[in-house]
This record gives C-alpha cells, structure tokens and sequence, in this order.
C-alpha cells in the first residue's frame, strides 16, 4: 500500500513544464475523471497526466475575466502561507499534520516556477517578501510559535525576525505591533494563473467539459465511470461537495477583499505581502491582509465569515467598512489609494468542512459484500489555502489514484497520523519519552471531536505536545 507520507511532486522530475506529458498515455492506461476546475482540480489533473494517465475534466464553469463570473480560485488572495493560515480556521490536527507537507511541496514548485523570468510572467507566480506582524510577543501564543520555529527548518528562504520591519515599510508604530517576521513567499496573479494552467493541462491532452454534475458521486458512480469511460474519479468541486461528497460537514466561510491601484502614483508602490494573523490569544477574527495582486493591482482585507453564503457584499457594508479602516490604520498611505474602477471588491465562498481538509478514498462501502471499494477520491475542504496546498494534495491524489487502481482496501486520512506515533515509539529510550507518545496514542482518540470547546483544546494539547517532543530532542 502507498504511503501518504512520501508522496513529494518534484517539479522536473515528477511534473514537466514541457507542452507535452511526461509519459505519454497508452491506449490502454487508466482514465480518471476530474471532477471541478478550478485549481485543485488543474492542477491534480497536471500531476496525474504527467504520470501517463488519461484525464477529462468536468466543471459546471471555467475561469473568466469577467465582472459577472470568477471562480473562488480567482478571487483567492493567493499569497502562499505555512500553515495555519492567517485567516485561523485551519485547525483540526489531522489536516493539519498533512498540511505542513503539502505546503512544503507546493513553495518548492512554485519557487521553480517563479525562479524563471518569462515563465513567471506567463503564470503569474512571484517571489515576494511575506510579512507577518503581531500585536504580542509571538512567544506568548503557542501556535505562532511551533509555526515560526517549524519555518526556520524548512526549505522557505529569506526568514528574518525584526522588530524593524514597522518602520521599513511605513507603517503607523502607534498600531500596536510588537513582534514581526519576513520569508519569501510565492504570491500569485490568480486570474493569469488559472489562464495558465488550463492551457497546461490542455496541452498535455486533457479533455474539459462543461457540464453540472452535482449529485452525491457515490451513488451515481458507476454511471459516470460508464458514460465518461473512467476508471477512477476525483472530486475537487470545493463547497459542492456537501452534495458530490454527501459530506453535511462541509460549509462556507466568505471573503472579501478591496481592489486598489497599486502604480506607485498615489503612494509608494506595495511589492510585498504584510499581515497581521487572526489573533488566537484573543480570538479575534479580524485580520489585515495586504497584497500585490499584481503589477497594478493591490488587495487590501480581509474578513472571515463562517456559514455566511451570499454574495451581496458592497464597499458600504459595514464589516468591508472596518476592514478598509483597519488597514488604512495600520498602512495610513492607503488611505490615498484608488479603487480599481473595474473590479473593487472581491468577494467568495472559501470552502471549509468541519475537519478542514480531506485527501482521501471514498470510505463508504457497497452494499455487495462481494463488491470492490469505491474508485472515488476526494480532494476538498482546503478553505481559504486552495493555492498554498495545491501540488502537495495532488501527489497524495496520484498515490491514492495507484491505491485505487489496485481495489485495495481505502484507509482513513486519520490513520497516517497513528502510523509515525509506533516509529517514534520504537525509538524511544526514556521513561519520558514512552509518556509522551503515549499521550500522543490517547490523543488522537478525540482528534474526531468538532465542538468549539474541544476544538480550542485539540489545538492547545497537540501544540503543547509538539513543543515537549522538540524540548526532548534537543536533550
């Protein structure tokens, strides 16, 4: 059975920028219907035509560049994150284990994407200086913590923490931060983006339909494997999977951001990203997120409105109101800024679930006992970090894609967090260190729980978890 742990998509090696596939499909190679375009299901179907597969991919709508329609991946803010998110709502342990390592492998391709001049103008990915700023010492909240120390492991180039930072980028000291760090960081151009990829994966000879198909895919699997000719389907249809999935825990959180003109005429250009986290010592909710779009175009946000599903958002409505005056405070030179006259507010459902993001196997089984597992894959529930996690869920996809193939029984995303806590296990040498993964074994018989409450303390244990793991090693 594959591993979900070493499943990295290396950009060169395992996905060609070349027109044509890495491995050119045979008559006979297996055909998997996508089903959702936008960037978890572009890019998913890019990783698995370079692997030799077959891929069509059906969506109700593509990306446009009209007033009228843009996908969620377009409106996306597309700054890429190590997670948690600044927006706060990625935190179920689980997904967020497995999070860490999608990001990881989606900064290293993006990083080789951006890293040639013509191919980043054609995608629109850039590497930028991402800024965060809090408003108390960054050790006084633990989950900033382990995610500032677990940076500065990684491959993510340009860490610097600096105090300094405030006055670098004329920001109102009076504002209140008192802590900051900088890294590089892809930020991309969504619309040029999405643009860019379905021509990728159009050249690579994906097949795209326009079509709705909007019933639980459990129940109509095996018509659509017939009529679509499909020996394996991926759902990557975001919110539409409270019904694709059946999945009742799936549920909006809306966004929205300001468009400004960034041309340098009204004030000093903006070319990197500058944040303030959604503040998990006081639970607020209220973030600042200020973003080069572009060339010519700045974000200015953002809010996070959970189960909120209209779009009937204005630039008067009071919460972009507050969320304009919160960044105008903490950058005052926006407040000379111009609204892009074309497109000035962005706004979009981002597509959480109750256990954030799910890269798994349909788990549901047949009424036949005799019968094989499902053949559906689920690549869902990625929120506000569609973008940051985009390659990495695809390489999980494609082994899962394998598993699939083979009707091996499917396994819970859960079970790939319990496998590593037995290695450790056999490593350990102390007392100690035995108590430890014991608790880390019992924790993982609540990580299923949802309550608000028990919510707050899964993040707080298994943060207090880690830490002690990492003051045992470096004994």
């Amino acid at each position: 059975m594959s591993s979900l742990k070493d499943n990295p998509v290396v950009l060169g090696k395992d996905i060609s920028l070349e027109p044509s596939p890495l491995k050119s499909p045979t008559a006979s190679s297996p055909r998997v219907l996508v089903v959702g375009g936008g960037v978890t299901g572009l890019v998913t179907s890019w990783v698995l035509l370079d692997r030799g597969y077959h891929v069509t991919i059906v969506s109700k709508e593509w990306a446009s560049h009209t007033k009228a329609q843009r996908l969620t991946s377009q409106i996306a803010g597309a700054l890429w994150e190590y997670p948690p998110a600044v927006c706060g709502h990625h935190k179920d342990a689980i997904s967020l284990h497995r999070s860490k390592r999608w990001s990881m492998v989606t900064y290293n391709i993006m990083a080789g994407v951006a890293a040639d001049p013509k191919l980043s103008e054609l995608s629109g990915v850039r590497m930028k200086p991402s800024i965060f700023f809090f408003c108390h010492p960054i050790e006084d909240d633990g989950i900033q913590l382990d995610k500032m120390m677990d940076i500065q492991k990684t491959d993510i180039q340009g860490f610097r923490r600096d105090i300094s930072l405030v006055q670098e980028h004329d920001l109102d000291p009076n504002y209140g931060v008192v802590d900051a760090y900088e890294h590089l960081a892809p930020i991309v151009d969504t619309d040029q983006a999405m643009t860019w990829l379905m021509g990728v994966v159009q050249s690579k000879g994906a097949r795209l339909l326009t079509e709705t198909i909007d019933r639980d895919l459990f129940e109509c699997e095996e018509e659509l494997r017939t009529r679509f000719g499909a020996d394996i389907i991926v759902n990557a249809t975001g919110l539409g999977s409270y019904d694709v999935a059946g999945d009742k825990t799936s549920y909006p959180i809306r966004g929205g951001l300001i468009r400004v003109m960034n041309d340098g005429k009204d004030f000093p250009k903006v070319t990197e990203a500058l944040a303030i986290p959604a503040d998990s010592v006081h639970g607020s909710d209220e973030i600042v997120f200020i973003v080069p779009r572009n060339d010519n175009i700045l974000l200015i946000g953002g809010i996070s409105e959970a189960h909120e599903n209209q779009l009937d958002l204005t630039l008067e409505s009071p919460i972009i109101k507050r969320m304009r005056a919160r960044c105008e405070a903490f950058m005052p030179d926006l407040k000379k800024a111009r609204l892009d006259p074309d497109y000035p507010l962005a706004q979009g459902l981002r597509p959480f679930r109750t256990k954030n993001v799910r890269v798994e196997r349909e788990l549901r089984k047949k009424d036949s006992p005799f019968a094989a597992p499902s053949r559906i894959i689920h690549s869902y529930g990625h929120g506000g970090a569609g973008w940051s996690l985009s390659f990495g869920c695809a390489g999980d996809v494609a082994a899962l894609v394998e598993e699939s193939l083979k009707d091996l029984p499917p396994k819970p995303m859960a079970a790939a967090l319990i496998r590593p806590t037995f290695s450790e296990t056999a490593a350990t040498q102390t007392p100690e260190e035995w108590a430890t993964v014991g608790i880390k074994l019992l924790w993982i018989s609540v990580l299923g729980q949802s309550s608000q409450w028990v919510s707050r303390m899964k993040m707080r244990v298994t943060s207090s978890i880690n830490m002690l793991l990492k003051i045992r090693q470096t004994k």
